[in-house]
């Protein structure tokens, strides 16, 4: 579908009807959409447990609130990086480039080689993952809106509202899904 307009750097927002205990209410910024699949993490899951509980020196690299956040179901034992750069001409060893100022950040990296490079950085303990064809389907049964992101949702302090405000900031009636309730019945 990347040629039908899903591309890296977008979010793929969860819809009222999608009930997958993974991902009811998230947002997946997409990292990565090939033929072959798509690769995301989920930005609004914040975990109990500090980066420097785990990681060494990451500390005043990254956005608050400083913890791993639960990027998705597959191989969550493993982390992934996601950083903004300052400047958008100065790319930092151990950066790849996802879409704008966002790229992911390999944390082998030592961090003195980053120092005033990176405006944000947010770890997130494994990711939203889909075979060729799976995620376009899903969204194709009304599970996943797809729309703009925005560098500051990744790094938001307010992970809660992340979900409302994407929503809020939609043309159209797709804004109106904002305060949408899961079971419209009991409202």
């Amino acid at each position: 579908m990347a040629e039908d307009g899903l591309r890296a750097g977008m979010l793929a927002v969860a819809t009222a009807d999608l009930l997958d205990p993974s991902f009811v209410r998230s947002v997946v910024l997409l990292l990565d959409v090939e033929e072959d699949g798509v690769l995301g993490v989920v930005l609004n899951r914040p975990s109990p447990v500090p980066v420097a509980d785990v990681l060494d020196g990451w500390g005043e690299t990254l956005a608050s609130p400083e913890v791993f956040f639960q990027g998705g179901p597959v191989a969550a034992d493993t982390a992934l990086a996601v950083a903004r750069l300052r400047d958008a001409a100065v790319v930092p060893v151990g950066f790849r480039r996802v879409h704008g100022r966002l790229g992911l950040l390999d944390l082998d990296t030592p961090v003195e080689l980053l120092r005033g490079s990176l405006a944000g950085v947010r770890i997130f303990a494994g990711y939203a993952g889909w075979g060729a064809g799976q995620l376009e389907a899903e969204i194709a049964e009304g599970s996943w809106y797809v729309v703009s992101a925005e560098e500051s949702d990744v790094f938001r302090d307010d992970v809660g509202r992340l979900r409302r405000d994407v929503l809020r900031r939609q043309p159209g009636k797709l804004a109106w899904h904002a305060t949408r309730p899961g079971d419209p019945g009991l409202n």
